[in-house]
């Protein structure tokens, strides 16, 4: 039997935006307000796609949201047809229009956390919808993103859904930003790090005093509890506050892991000595490589500004492993100089790929918060709707679609316009049929 970790890419959805919607995000909130490309987005998002895919990697695709949230607007009290809700919430509230316009389910590292089969104790591939309670944008995403999840992941036999957690800041659910899984082979039971913030009910664990902490101890412990994840593999590592208050709101911002590669500045975790060492002991006696960046190699504030370990690592041969970076690394002398390092090394880590993703990097998110990975053995990936795996037929579909549906600009005084609700319906109608995906969005259901 083979075995895979396939990327699951959100393509960027038609009303691309710059909000600064994430307080903590310093460059969602240093981009507030200007003018974003949506075509531009999606047409990088794609092209990252279609390279890992020429790798000889399995890469697939995940549709984004509907927006505007028209839901969002009505329950909070604005009234009449569509157009007089846009009028009325532009004029009276716009924080709550920009985030019913909001297209961070790009980010799909957030869609939801994943447990395959390997880990699980009934022999499933499971998926739990991150509830993104810290963000009202990101808290209108769960259950659409269970339907797509669903829509792509049919087969009863080899998937198990759940339902998001409770909607509440005590069981505040990232998703995947905050969990990697370390192993020998994609194959084989691994360990499931889950990363958490804060804890909800301990008020002794040390939080965040600047920006929030959005994972919670509870909820990585829920979520482990639903996939069926033993004492023997799931481990939950606390990250360290201090760099939460530099602006890593995520652990992927500040770590990650591959295999049985962990990449990881030096101020990501709390006890990190401690952390490693239980994590070699379950491990046994497989090598792992911790690669740990100093401050003195990569400041916190750059690894922030170029978004250096939220690169993705993938396996290319055995033993063999590229990074996949922004092209923001490739500017920086820093970063740069230590990434030629690295490949020197005696790691796994042997080549780096560069893109050109800065419509996602200049709202807050880099290579990794593109992707949602799966790992899945042949039967497994057989059993995917096949309709949303990357090809050659699919890459120039899709940029057909982008090309006949998105707009080359996007501002605020745009997000009034009934117009583009039109134009976003339509696209996305267009969407399901190209991915097969069936009525997952509620324009679709009403």
């Amino acid at each position: 039997m083979k075995h895979f970790e396939v990327n699951f890419d959100g393509l960027v959805g038609p009303t691309h935006n710059y909000a600064g919607l994430s307080f903590g995000n310093v460059a969602s909130l240093s981009n507030a307000q200007n003018a974003s490309n949506p075509k531009e987005a999606a047409k990088q998002g794609l092209l990252k796609m279609k390279a890992l895919h020429d790798l000889g990697l399995t890469q697939g695709v995940l549709a984004p949201q509907q927006r505007p949230d028209l839901n969002l607007l009505r329950r909070i009290g604005f009234t009449g047809n569509d157009s007089q809700v846009l009028q009325q919430s532009a004029k009276k509230a716009p924080d709550a229009l920009l985030a019913s316009y909001s297209a961070s389910s790009m980010w799909t590292a957030n869609a939801a956390t994943v447990s395959p089969s390997a880990d699980t104790e009934n022999g499933k591939v499971h998926f739990t919808p991150a509830n993104l309670t810290n963000k009202l944008h990101r808290s209108i995403e769960p259950q659409v993103t269970g339907n797509i999840l669903k829509a792509v992941f049919a087969d009863a036999k080899y998937f198990e859904h759940h339902q998001h957690l409770p909607e509440n800041d005590y069981y505040g659910d990232e998703g995947a930003a905050n969990h990697t899984r370390l192993c020998s082979n994609y194959g084989e039971a691994g360990l499931e790090l889950f990363v958490y913030g804060r804890s909800a009910a301990d008020s002794s664990v040390v939080a965040p005093t600047k920006f929030p902490a959005r994972q919670t101890l509870e909820a990585s412990q829920a979520v482990a509890r639903l996939h069926g994840l033993d004492q023997d593999t799931a481990i939950f590592m606390q990250q360290n506050p201090g760099v939460i208050d530099q602006g890593v709101f995520h652990n992927d911002v500040i770590a990650v892991g591959n295999q049985n590669v962990l990449f990881y500045h030096q101020q990501a975790f709390l006890n990190t000595q401690q952390q490693l060492q239980h994590i070699q002991q379950r491990f046994g006696d497989n090598k792992l490589h911790f690669i740990e960046v100093s401050d003195k190699e990569v400041s916190v504030a750059e690894a922030v500004k170029t978004y250096l370990f939220n690169t993705q690592i993938v396996t290319t041969a055995p033993g063999e492993m590229a990074i996949i970076a922004p092209t923001n690394c490739q500017e920086s002398a820093q970063v740069s100089a230590y990434l030629e390092d690295l490949v020197s090394r005696d790691t796994p880590i042997k080549q780096v790929h560069y893109f050109d993703v800065k419509q996602s990097m200049s709202n807050g998110g880099g290579p990794a918060c593109l992707r949602l990975r799966v790992a899945l053995n042949d039967m497994e990936l057989a059993a995917v709707n096949q309709h949303t795996i990357m090809n050659e037929q699919l890459f120039a579909t899709l940029n057909q679609w982008v090309d006949k549906h998105y707009r080359d600009s996007l501002a605020f005084d745009d997000l009034r316009d009934p117009q583009l609700i039109t134009e976003v319906n339509t696209a996305l109608d267009e969407l399901t049929q190209i991915l097969h995906l069936g009525s997952v969005y509620p324009f679709q259901q009403a």
